[in-house]
């Protein structure tokens, strides 16, 4: 045993000499290859546009030559450049150019011939430190024909060498790491052909249990081992984002900082009722979402207090800690009076923005007085987001449309701010957002974001079209970014999601119990068929379609009448609005007729339940329904498909999709129609009721996956990587400019 020990050690030790030996030969070449790299870098960014920076000095076009240095400075490694004339005098610079380099400096240093140099010569090179990290100086001469012009100075990043490094470090003593556990196996190996015996005695004490007082010990290390194991098993993600993945890319990327949300929708509302105060959960696909995120986070969320006992709840700045059993996040409450939310809330967003961007058939309204209320809200909740901050350059998180010029009111006062904005409905086509009349408003306002995202490619794509049709920018198509003078804002696709494992389906019973206490509700006889619909009260739904749906199944098979009922969840939404009053009451008459048609007194093949359900409600009917209906008319994503989906852990049930929602983009496996189609959609509900259950669990499996893969923490993580990445982009151009400024 002592033996194996001293093998172990006198390899380990020479392990270490050897990694140490390849850390200074490694560091060595490595640092070459990459000043190579740069090098033949600068010699090309240079060679390729050498014609027209002569041709500019020539004719001494300072203007263009500043512009074609700033196009050549655009590479992700070139900081800085400039051009001095034969006269050593700088007649050219990009704005982050430091003064420590003029032309009688770096004069010195060129070669003086115009004839090329050797292969092996590369230009003069300078290693010089600034705030932003190590820069690599080189310097190239002008000639026209034989004459000299003066020279190019091109000032590239050198910091990632030094990252490199490190990686490379990381690598060699990752591989001695491994290297040493293998001289650690080589000796419990030679430990275990030394002590025979006791390893006899070890494989006896597994197999029959018996067991000396000598081995007590061991056989807990063993069992708390094997414990340890299981629970990793049983928890482990296959990489899968989740909270604690994160948290931890929040810690990595943000160094941990809170995060600031924005949204007009709270996720709890206190009201006060008859039993004293309760907290109700809105039904918004947009609380939906970010609410895990929040919890995950644990940072601030900005919303309109529109509860009764809202005030009652918060302090004197309007916050209060949520959840209350928790307490995983602050939520700051903004109060409106109700003129502002009427012009802000009602008309502005719901009866103008709304329409505009759903293709539903209603007719926008714009008035000045609700456009006033707007800017007004919207200067409020960006009051209350910088009172909210902790830093200069916080993250925020905008939402939705409610919120159209909150970025550039909060750019304005944190311009270092990282700001990220989604707007969760679609973006109309450029000559449909041109009705509204002010559109320029909106568009400057939301490209005060440093990212801007929205549910689908096409979504990104009608916005850049827009911005291209009605704005004085640069749209830079190969990054999707729009560029105003110095502001950059990224236009990306996030296509949200739900948290995954829903806590609201782990909480729920098993499908069965809720399938039997559902048909109790409803007095259903155990071989009845329900369909589910689970929607807002709102026009861009297809609840009208979709009961004509169910009508239509019922005419072409007479089987199913008597057994087939449909149930719509329809929480009442916007009913200050005289077009969804309009609504409420024409579903009503709607489903009166079908029951009227195919109905008597002990059967309703629709019931409609016009009240707000929570989620431990909604997650039962999903649970106890043999279809659910999505057939919204338009929607940036619906998230009540990827609920249903969430629910179904049975892996039952079928999903009829709108082909016009984001889900149906990615739920490919749903029975996907044209909700105007009554035909297709009524044939779809058909098929799906009659659909084998070994289809339904393919289909739902599939379903299942995507969506636990793609949930809200992988849209959450790929907006804040993203945005972190800006963020330190941004710090690093800072500081390069605060070091020029300070120079000249």
């Amino acid at each position: 045993m002592l033996r194996a020990l001293r093998f172990a050690l006198l390899l380990v030790a020479g392990l270490a000499l050897l990694t140490w030996v390849a850390l200074i030969v490694a560091n060595k070449t490595a640092r070459r290859w990459f000043e190579r790299d740069i090098a033949l870098r600068a010699e090309l960014a240079v060679s390729g546009s050498r014609r027209a920076i002569v041709s500019y000095m020539r004719e001494q076009e300072w203007k263009e030559l500043n512009a074609l240095l700033a196009e050549i400075s655009r590479d992700e490694r070139i900081m800085a450049a400039g051009a001095c004339t034969s006269e050593l005098r700088l007649v050219a610079r990009t704005r982050e150019y430091p003064a420590r380099f003029g032309c009688r400096e770096v004069a010195p240093h060129v070669r003086s011939g115009p004839e090329p140099a050797p292969a092996q010569e590369t230009p003069w090179v300078s290693f010089e430190e600034l705030p932003g990290g190590k820069v690599h100086v080189s310097a190239f001469p002008l000639f026209d024909q034989e004459t000299p012009l003066g020279f190019v100075v091109l000032l590239h990043d050198f910091s990632f060498v030094e990252r490199r490094e490190a990686t490379m470090r990381q690598f060699l003593l990752a591989a001695f790491g491994i290297l040493a556990a293998c001289a650690a196996v080589i000796t419990v190996v030679a430990a275990r052909l030394s002590w025979r015996s006791w390893s006899n005695e070890v494989r006896r004490l597994l197999v029959d249990g018996r067991h000396k007082p000598e081995f007590q010990p061991v056989m807990q290390d063993v069992r708390a081992l094997v414990e340890r194991l299981s629970e990793e098993r049983d928890t482990e993600t296959g990489g899968r984002w989740n909270p604690e993945r994160l948290k931890q890319a929040l810690g990595r990327h943000l160094q941990g900082e809170r995060v600031v949300i924005v949204a007009n929708r709270e996720p709890y509302i206190h009201e006060r009722t008859g039993d004293g105060i309760k907290v109700f959960h809105p039904a918004s696909g947009l609380v939906t979402a970010l609410e895990p995120v929040m919890r995950a986070c644990s940072g601030v969320w900005v919303a309109h207090g529109s509860g009764s006992a809202d005030r009652e709840m918060a302090d004197r700045q309007g916050r209060v800690t949520v959840p209350s059993d928790e307490g995983s996040y602050t939520l700051r409450r903004v109060w409106l009076t109700r003129a502002e939310e009427q012009g802000y809330y009602y008309n502005f967003a719901n009866e103008g923005l709304w329409p505009l961007c759903h293709i539903a058939h209603t007719r926008p309204v714009f008035r000045s007085e609700d456009w006033r209320q707007y800017q007004a809200v919207n200067r409020k909740f960006a009051d209350a987001v910088c009172a909210e901050v902790d830093s200069e350059d916080p993250v925020v998180l905008v939402q939705d449309y409610h919120f159209g010029l909150l970025p550039d009111l909060v750019r304005q006062r944190l311009p270092r701010a990282t700001i990220i904005s989604f707007w969760h409905i679609p973006w109309p086509n450029a000559e449909t957002f041109g009705i509204c009349p002010w559109r320029d408003d909106l568009l400057h306002g939301l490209l005060g974001s440093s990212i801007l995202g929205f549910q689908t490619q096409l979504h990104c794509n009608n916005f850049i079209e827009a911005v291209d049709r009605y704005l004085e920018a640069r749209i830079d198509r190969e990054q999707a970014a729009v560029v105003q003078g110095p502001r950059t804002t990224l236009i990306r696709p996030y296509p949200i999601s739900i948290e995954w494992p829903s806590h609201w389906a782990a909480s729920a019973p098993a499908a069965k119990e809720c399938r039997a206490s559902v048909f109790e509700e409803l007095q259903l006889e155990a071989d009845a068929l329900l369909g589910v619909g689970v929607d807002r009260l709102d026009y861009t739904k297809g609840i009208e379609e979709r009961l004509l749906a169910v009508e239509r199944l019922l005419e072409r098979e007479p089987s199913l009448r008597g057994r087939l009922t449909f149930v719509q969840l329809a929480a009442p939404s916007r009913t200050a609005i005289e077009r969804y009053r309009n609504l409420g009451d024409a579903v009503e008459r709607l489903a009166a007729r079908v029951n009227e048609r195919f109905g008597d007194k002990t059967y309703r093949p629709v019931v409609l339940l016009r009240a707000h359900h929570e989620p431990p409600a909604v997650f039962r009917y999903y649970r106890a329904a043999d279809v659910c209906y999505v057939s919204s008319l338009h929607d940036g994503m619906n998230l009540v498909a990827k609920e249903f989906v969430a629910a179904r852990d049975d892996e039952h049930g079928v999903l009829v999709l709108s082909q016009f929602t984001g889900a149906a983009r990615e739920l490919s496996e749903a029975l996907v129609v044209n909700p105007y189609d009554i035909e297709e959609a009524s044939a779809a509900l058909l098929t799906a009721l009659r659909m084998p259950r070994r289809e339904q669990q393919d289909r739902m499996r599939s379903m299942r996956a995507l969506v636990a893969e793609f949930n809200v923490y992988r849209w959450a993580g790929r907006m804040l990587v993203d945005a972190a990445r800006v963020r330190r982009r941004g710090r690093l151009s800072g500081r390069l400019g605060e070091a020029a400024a300070h120079r000249l």
